[in-house]
Parts: structure tokens; C-alpha cells; sequence
């Protein structure tokens, strides 16, 4: 779920967040993520992995990071200051930063499962470019929705509201992965298709659970929607999934240039051995006459005595026998009697 903060500019409220002593859910979230890429036939899809421990990083903020990265204050989500200053570090970061671990676990855990099952669908290169249209479009919807309401009167309520987290994007991921689903699901008490359970959430997660932020909720399931019209609508290329596709090859070119390093002379054993057992086939030589294979040592057939025709002078040793290149059935017979009887 996301949490909004309330506090706007004209009051003088700042954002802060406290970390309190932990609950115990930060374990228990690690034992879900080994549990669910340990068992084995697992897919193991690796953008959901690098999403979780991207939040898990800037959340837990480990040694140096926490002098690099910005502190909460300057990256949670504010209508106001982004349009009014085009703070597009609060546009961006704001949902990977979370105000506890209960908040970071639930959208954790949302992430893990969600993810798990939408990525094995489509391909790691088209979840992510799906995560990142999501991200996005979750944004600008909630800074649309807080102008609008801004102009229609309201003129605090959500343009100064503070929020942070990464469930606009879960609320979109949602909306896709039960777009085609008949199934019904059971939430809090309520059997509904699984296509409308967004919805439903929405509406369930404001009436108990105060301070959450309903228009970033809302923008998420808006960004859902979307995100399918424009798949439906467009049926070229997606030119998001060309980009992280290319930035990923660039990205691992290194290793695998090093891998083609470290593996030249298992390649060319594998080449010359595979010659030099073709080159052995081709030495052996069949006789025209009685279509025996002969060894390439020998320039005579070791079952009729013909020459071998295949050479500058075949037919030299066949020749001073007073032989001929046509043989009889009956020639060639008496041959065979012959070199056995030897």
C-alpha cells in the first residue's frame, strides 16, 4: 500500500519518518524471497529480484548509501513542488522510498508475487519496460488528478499531501495480470471476479487504513488501464522493451566478451577434433569394380587387385598385369579365387 503524509507548504510541516525498532518482517521477507527462487523448477525471474533489492537497499540504507542517497524529505511525492519546480527527483524516487517496515513488507511481498507471475508471462524485457510505462503513467495520473481537483476548488487536500511508495505501480501490475482472468477471488469476506479486486482494494484499503493516499492508488489502477489500451491500440514494436533490450546488451557485452576469453581452447579442440575425423572418413577409397573399401595406404583393391582410379597413374600396376579397366563379372571373380587362394 502507499502512504501519504500530510503537511503542505502553507502550514510549515516537514516530512519525517521514523524506523522504529523492527518488527521481525524484514526476516520474514527474506525467507519468502529464498523460499520462492529456492524451490526448485523456480523461474527465478531477475527484474523482480534487482526491484525488491532495490527498495530493500534504499529502505535499509546499508553502510555508504545512506550518506548518498537523499533522505526521504527531499524525494517524497508533492503535486505542488513538482510542477511548481520540476522536481523530477520526487517524480521518481519517491516510489522506492517506504515510511516503515510494515509499509516496505506488504508492498514487498505484493511485489514478489505479483512480479514472480508477470514476468515468467511476459519475458523479463517486456516487464520491465511494462514497470517502467507504470511507474510513469502512475505518476503523471496523480499529478493530473491533484491540479484537477486544485482547479475544481479543493485547494489542499491532495496538491500538498506528501506521499511515498511503490503501490502505484502494484495497483497497475494488478490491473494487468487479472485483465483476461475469469477467476474469482476472495477478499476480506467478499467473493468478486478477480478483474474488478483492484477496485475493490482500493476502496477497502481507504475506509481501514488511514493516511494512505487514494489518488495514488487510484493513478496506479488508471496507469493499469492504460498501459492495456496502448498494448491493444499499438501493435508495432515496443519502444521501451527496444531500449532496455539494448541497454542490457551493451551492459553485458563485457561478460560475455570475457567468457568468449576464457573458453578459446575448448572451441577450436572441438573444431579440430571434429576435422580431423572427417578428414579420416574421406581417406577411405572405394573400388569402382567391386566396391570394396579400401584403406588409403594401398593404391591397389585388396579384393579384385584393380588400380586405383583416382590418382595421376590408377590403372599402372592393373595395366602391366595385361588388365583392363572394364572387368567382367567373370574376371572379377576369378580375382577374388585368386587373392584367397594365395
Amino acid at each position: 500500500m502507499g502512504a501519504g503524509m500530510s503537511g503542505g507548504r502553507r502550514r510549515g510541516a516537514g516530512v519525517g519518518w521514523g524506523s522504529g525498532p523492527s518488527s521481525g518482517m524484514l526476516p520474514l521477507l527474506a525467507l519468502q524471497v529464498i523460499l520462492e527462487y529456492g524451490r526448485a523448477g523456480a523461474s527465478r525471474p531477475p527484474v523482480t529480484a534487482a526491484l525488491i533489492a532495490a527498495n530493500a537497499l534504499v529502505y535499509l540504507r546499508p553502510g555508504a548509501l545512506d550518506a548518498f542517497l537523499p533522505p526521504l524529505s527531499r524525494v517524497a511525492f508533492n503535486p505542488h513542488l513538482i510542477i511548481q519546480y520540476g522536481d523530477l527527483t520526487r517524480f521518481f524516487l519517491s516510489a522506492f522510498y517506504h515510511l516503515s517496515e510494515t509499509h516496505f513488507f506488504y508492498n514487498m511481498t505484493s511485489l514478489l508475487w505479483k512480479g514472480i507471475q508477470l514476468e515468467t508471462s511476459m519475458g523479463s524485457v517486456e516487464f520491465a519496460s511494462m514497470v517502467t510505462a507504470l511507474l510513469g503513467l502512475s505518476q503523471g495520473f496523480t499529478l493530473l488528478l491533484s491540479k484537477g481537483l486544485l482547479l475544481l476548488g479543493n485547494e489542499t487536500a491532495y496538491y500538498d499531501q506528501y506521499a511515498v511508495g511503490f503501490s502505484g505501480v502494484l495497483f497497475g501490475m494488478k490491473i494487468v495480470l487479472n485483465a483476461w482472468s475469469d477467476d474469482y477471488v476472495f477478499l476480506h469476506g467478499m467473493v468478486i471476479p478477480a478483474k474488478y479486486a483492484a477496485w475493490a482494494e482500493l476502496l477497502l484499503i481507504q475506509a481501514f487504513i488511514p493516511g494512505t493516499s487514494f489518488i495514488g492508488h487510484l493513478s496506479g489502477i488508471l496507469a493499469g488501464l492504460a498501459y492495456l489500451w496502448i498494448k491493444r491500440s499499438y501493435s508495432g514494436p515496443d519502444p521501451l522493451a527496444l531500449l532496455i533490450s539494448g541497454i542490457a546488451n551493451v551492459v553485458s557485452w563485457p561478460v560475455k566478451f570475457a567468457q568468449r576469453l576464457l573458453r578459446p581452447g575448448r572451441r577450436q579442440g572441438g573444431r579440430v577434433g571434429r576435422r580431423a575425423a572427417r578428414e579420416s572418413g574421406r581417406g577411405m577409397w572405394r573400388c569402382s569394380a567391386c566396391t570394396f573399401d579400401n584403406s588409403p595406404s594401398v593404391d591397389i583393391c585388396e579384393m579384385c587387385n584393380s588400380g586405383r582410379e583416382d590418382r595421376v597413374f590408377p590403372n599402372r600396376q592393373h595395366l602391366h598385369d595385361g588388365g583392363s579397366s572394364d572387368l567382367s563379372v567373370d574376371e572379377i571373380r576369378r580375382r577374388r579365387l585368386q587373392r584367397f587362394d594365395r
